[in-house]
């Protein structure tokens, strides 16, 4: 008691809410519903919205459950033969977006596995590697793309990348076909 003797109470400098905040309109809570349905994310999954930016040499590298060590080591290393190239080079996002999309729908329509794609490693953009922040944010949100990793030097390295694309259902029927006759 004696250490709390001259101890003064301090006097609050808030001042109370003299009358409870109005009930929003319905135009605001309409506008606030949209807003929290809005994640910046197109109808197609991919965001136009800030992603996380790399640095020009920043490796990249993503891999879905269920794809095996072996075909993932096997994509790392550059020993898939590439079937096919986009080459995103002096494309906007937008533009890239949409020629990434179609790009990813044309190879699956032909059976097509592994691609190579050209983002390049962007150290004279503003801001560096925009492009390829972008493609490796994008490519793990379509369902089609099983597995990614920064190419190898003589593909490009920091600025292309290796993807392995889903197998078709018609692949997938031959490929246990070809099995069961082995096995038979």
């Amino acid at each position: 008691m004696q250490e709390m003797s001259g101890v003064k109470p301090i006097t609050s400098d808030q001042i109370p809410p003299s009358s409870p905040l109005p009930h929003p309109s319905e135009a605001q809570l309409a506008r606030r519903e949209a807003a929290m349905r809005e994640d910046g994310h197109e109808p197609d999954g991919l965001t136009m919205e800030a992603v996380e930016m790399l640095r020009p040499s920043d490796p990249v590298g993503f891999k879905r459950d269920g794809v095996q060590e072996g075909v993932y080591k096997k994509l790392r290393l550059g020993k898939y033969e590439l079937q096919a190239s986009l080459d995103l080079h002096q494309h906007t996002l937008r533009e890239a977006r949409v020629a990434l999309l179609q790009f990813i729908r044309d190879c699956l329509e032909r059976d097509i596995r592994s691609v190579l794609i050209l983002h390049g490693k962007g150290e004279r953009s503003q801001p560096q590697a925009l492009l390829k922040s972008y493609v490796s944010a994008w490519l793990p949100h379509i369902p089609e793309v099983m597995a990614m990793h920064s190419a190898e030097r003589r593909h490009g390295g920091s600025g292309a990348l290796y993807v392995l694309l889903r197998k078709s259902d018609r692949k997938k029927a031959e490929n246990r076909e070809r099995h069961l006759r082995r096995l038979a």
